[in-house]
């Protein structure tokens, strides 16, 4: 029987060979991930050094898009590394940091979003107490809070599935898995399934129910306050609810695919779900925002013409 002391390396058995395309993919996937890093660095530099946006919302953004690049590039270098390698192995301590990058970026986007809707929800549901509320002790706190309970949750889920003792070594995916590991035993998981579905719910149902309690209660207020509360909440939420939902198709397509039997779906189209909220949300979110709220984009388009 092997166990995690005689696994050395995890083989990833869902690539395959594209011949000479894959310089071609390496060189889309190295674009992308520089993209990424360069427009979510901007917006990060921007609400950084200017004062007029050193605001509880666009802290919050800020701490979104320093999410949005630690999540990249827990995938993206070594994805690259994949596509030139021919043989698509990885070590035992490099694929349970994956994990750990994964998903510490998948549970801190999703408290994330959740903190952003508690704070879109004071300020258009009690716009008089807002400045009460939200001081700068309570924003520091929240913030800690989105990192740091996350952070702990999978570390203990990690240190869980390194106990298992396992009876194989191939992972049917592009990148490494808790659950997928966790297949793998040779002992009863019980224990782990049941904390990986609370470690779910923890940390994407509760958050998504605190969401959707917040935008109720702010439609309430938009449908009975005046024009100009109205186009507030739709100025400040439409970019946090098309992000969210963004991200919850992708998260939603990562859990289905690792807890159910997805063999059906065509090999490619399966690769680019399981990649689509590593990629597209990390993208998405500084673009979307960028554009719509007024005052980021003014001063991003000052910075590129020189003038800031």
């Amino acid at each position: 029987m092997e166990n995690t002391t005689q696994i050395s390396y995890f083989i990833l058995s869902a690539y395959f060979d594209t011949g000479i395309f894959k310089y071609l993919y390496f060189i889309i996937i190295m674009s992308l991930y520089i993209l990424i890093v360069c427009t979510n660095a901007l917006l990060i530099v921007v609400i950084c050094m200017n004062r007029s946006l050193h605001e509880p919302m666009y802290m919050f953004l800020c701490s979104l898009f320093v999410n949005e690049m630690f999540g990249s590039t827990g995938l993206f270098p070594f994805l690259l590394l994949q596509i030139l390698s021919d043989i698509h192995t990885v070590s035992v301590p490099c694929c349970f940091l994956q994990i750990f990058c994964v998903y510490s970026y998948g549970s801190v986007e999703f408290t994330n979003l959740a903190v952003m809707a508690y704070d879109r929800y004071v300020a258009i549901c009690f716009p008089l107490q807002y400045n009460t509320w939200m001081t700068s002790n309570k924003v520091a706190m929240l913030t800690v809070i989105t990192w740091l309970f996350p952070i702990l949750a999978i570390v203990v889920l990690i240190s869980l599935s390194a106990s298992l003792q396992l009876c194989g070594k191939i992972i049917n995916k592009v990148y490494c898995g808790n659950y997928a590991i966790v297949k793998l035993a040779c002992s009863d998981t019980t224990v782990h399934n049941v904390l990986g579905l609370i470690y779910t719910t923890v940390s994407v149902i509760i958050p998504l129910i605190l969401i959707l309690y917040t935008y109720i209660r702010i439609l309430k207020v938009c449908f009975s306050g005046s024009t100009q509360t109205r186009q507030k909440a739709v100025s400040t939420c439409s970019p946090h609810l098309a992000s969210l939902l963004n991200f919850s198709f992708g998260g939603c397509f990562q859990i289905l695919q690792s807890r159910f039997d997805t063999s059906s779906v065509p090999n490619m189209l399966g690769i680019l779900l399981s990649l689509y909220f590593l990629t597209c949300q990390p993208l998405f979110t500084p673009v979307l925002y960028g554009l719509k709220m007024t005052k980021i984009c003014i001063i991003c388009k000052r910075l590129l013409r020189g003038e800031v």
